[in-house]
């Protein structure tokens, strides 16, 4: 069995979504673009246990939080008296359809009638009146699965409920797809943050209970544990000093009401029920080498990811035809081990879906397993796959994704750096401007743009167009260009900041001062064959650095240097780079139009030396 599709409709952040999910997927994406919400989705109306908790959604469940009818404008002309026998307006609701295939013999026999036949190339079910047609190759069983949630105006509470699709058309009462008709599909979610906590307790729901119900195992000792624990008093001896101060309350008791009304009053552990007896008990675990045993969730998170895993496992095997969803497997959790659990999940399942932020799992996923999940202001979340570009091999891809395509993969906005230099500089600069001046500049990082270095010219508009094309907002930041190239480039991204000189450390020898390179060249450990030709390199600083600069290159030489700067001293170009990449990624809340690309030639500033090493 495995998920083909997933169709979202008014829940959490997303208002509409339509995912073809593969065999096995890794969602990935920036913060909040929607990953956690697509699995939190499929739980809706898959996990056997969702919709224990009452109500099963709420006012944050929605889209927007609106989950009301909201009422016409009455100024709104187009509101007239022919709209008066106009159905009224419906509430939102939440709807997610799952669309299930490679369904079991024993899955096919249980779900009978409610079975349709899917198109696995295009994705459309198959409808037409000729039986024979469902023998076609690519046609297969499939079963679709709605969940709706929505107010109940009448009862002041949210409700939901799963049901066969197709009989919320075809019939007068949807027939509810059942919490057994669930157990039958197993569906496993696993949230890393949360799943930990009671994993080995016996709350209803827990990894634990979940094992011991595939057993068949009914454990017989409610009864016992709660007569030993009814039995305990607690405190009784009379060392303790509690007992006598009840004694004396038992008197004081007496002399106001009679016996009936109650007397003898003692400690007891709790007013315990099975309920109570469920969330308490847990597991312990010894720790280090000695005996000492502590409970399981006291353990590091790691040990308890890798424990959760364990008991995964166990389900798995014991149900053969499962699903996992996990969220970030990474979370602490050493990147050999986070393979490991990739691998050991695949092997076991059916079929796993994952979202990550880790290089060391997405390199584990190839480019059709790997989904880009990304959402606009509107709500609309989409998913694209990876297209690498003519000039990107696929021997490249895999050889440099930890270095050069991952962080870009999972940002939603990327700068393209011409060189190392430049990948480097800029986000030191970003960052040096705003300690200095936070009302004024941001951070590359706080601005959510991401900086990869494309390696040479070439390959600028290649790399742009492949971010591009998975829905990231784009920027280049590079030398002075020829016409064709600079075109190229303009292209595939919103905005080239391009300066005239033959590399960035021309730009910044040029449009620092002198002070600047003076008190730089002192904080050097200055290579042996430079120290040789420069004896003292603060007094020849210009001409020293410029070699300096010219040897380091692509060591964060230049990065180094503008870590140092005051603002006056970082380039004008520099600052005017930062300033309309803050504008373009936080535009401020009146209309306000973009600053033009810094110029070229730049100017100086009013207390700027200009520095021109070329004469």
């Amino acid at each position: 069995m495995k998920i083909h599709s997933v169709t979202i409709e008014n829940f959490r952040g997303i208002r509409s979504a339509t995912l073809v999910v593969p065999d096995h997927a890794v969602l990935i994406g920036d913060n909040n673009a929607g990953k956690s919400s697509v699995l939190e989705a499929i739980d809706l109306v898959l996990g056997p246990d969702r919709l224990n908790r009452r109500p099963p959604v709420d006012e944050h469940d929605f889209y927007q939080g609106k989950y009301l009818a909201e009422a016409p404008d009455a100024d709104d002309e187009s509101n007239n008296e022919d709209d008066a026998a106009a159905p009224p307006v419906e509430a939102p609701k939440i709807k997610v359809e799952v669309a299930i295939t490679n369904l079991s013999l024993e899955q096919q026999a249980r779900f009978g009638g409610q079975v349709e036949w899917l198109k696995a190339s295009t994705g459309e079910f198959y409808d037409e009146p000729n039986p024979a047609g469902v023998d076609a190759i690519d046609i297969v069983a499939a079963l679709r699965v709605t969940f709706i949630g929505q107010y109940d105006a009448e009862e002041d509470d949210f409700i939901g409920n799963t049901y066969f699709s197709r009989t919320i058309t075809e019939e007068e009462t949807p027939i509810p797809f059942s919490k057994k008709d669930k157990q039958h599909c197993g569906f496993l979610f696993l949230r890393s943050l949360r799943t930990g906590s009671r994993a080995l307790s016996l709350e209803h729901g827990s990894l634990l209970d979940i094992i011991l119900r595939l057993k068949e195992i009914r454990p017989q000792m409610w009864e016992g544990t709660l007569k030993t624990l009814a039995d305990f008093d607690v405190a009784s001896a009379a060392e303790f000093g509690i007992s006598g101060v009840l004694e004396s309350i038992n008197r004081s008791l007496k002399k106001y009401v009679p016996r009936e009304w109650g007397v003898s009053p003692h400690l007891k552990v709790s007013s315990l029920t099975r309920e109570h007896l469920r969330k308490v008990v847990t597991a312990f675990i010894a720790t280090g080498s000695g005996d000492h045993a502590a409970p399981f969730y006291r353990q590091g998170t790691g040990t308890i990811n890798m424990l959760v895993l364990a008991l995964l496992s166990q389900i798995a095997e014991d149900k053969q035809n499962v699903i996992f969803a996990m969220e970030e497997v990474e979370t602490a959790i050493p990147p050999y081990a986070q393979k490991r659990i990739v691998h050991e999940l695949r092997k076991l399942s059916a079929q796993s879906i994952f979202t990550s932020h880790s290089p060391y799992v997405l390199e584990e996923f190839t480019l059709d397993q790997t989904v880009i999940v990304s959402r606009t202001d509107t709500g609309v979340l989409t998913a694209a796959k990876i297209d690498l570009p003519e000039s990107v091999k696929h021997k490249r891809y895999r050889q440099e994704f930890r270095t050069r395509f991952c962080e870009g993969l999972l940002a939603r906005r990327v700068l393209i750096a011409e060189g190392a230099t430049e990948a480097t500089s800029l986000p030191v600069a970003s960052r040096r401007l705003a300690e200095l001046n936070p009302t004024t500049y941001a951070s590359v990082e706080a601005l959510g743009i991401c900086v990869i270095d494309a390696g040479t010219e070439s390959q600028i508009a290649d790399l742009a167009k492949l971010y591009k094309s998975l829905g990231k907002r784009t920027f280049a930041l590079c030398d002075k260009q020829t016409d064709e190239a600079k075109a190229a480039i303009e292209a595939q991204v919103e905005r080239v900041f391009m300066h005239g000189e033959k590399g960035i450390e021309d730009l910044v020898l040029k449009n620092t001062t002198q002070a600047a390179l003076e008190r730089f060249a002192d904080t050097l450990q200055w290579p042996p064959h430079l120290l040789a030709k420069y004896p003292n390199p603060k007094a020849q600083a210009l001409a020293a650095l410029k070699e300096y600069f010219g040897w380091a290159k692509g060591n964060w030489g230049i990065a180094d240097f503008l870590a140092q700067c005051n603002e006056s001293e970082i380039p004008q170009w520099l600052r005017d780079t930062c300033l309309a990449l803050k504008f373009a990624c936080e535009p401020p809340p009146f209309p306000f139009p973009l600053p033009p690309p810094p110029p070229w030639p730049p100017k100086a500033g009013k207390d700027e030396l200009l520095v021109n090493p070329l004469g």
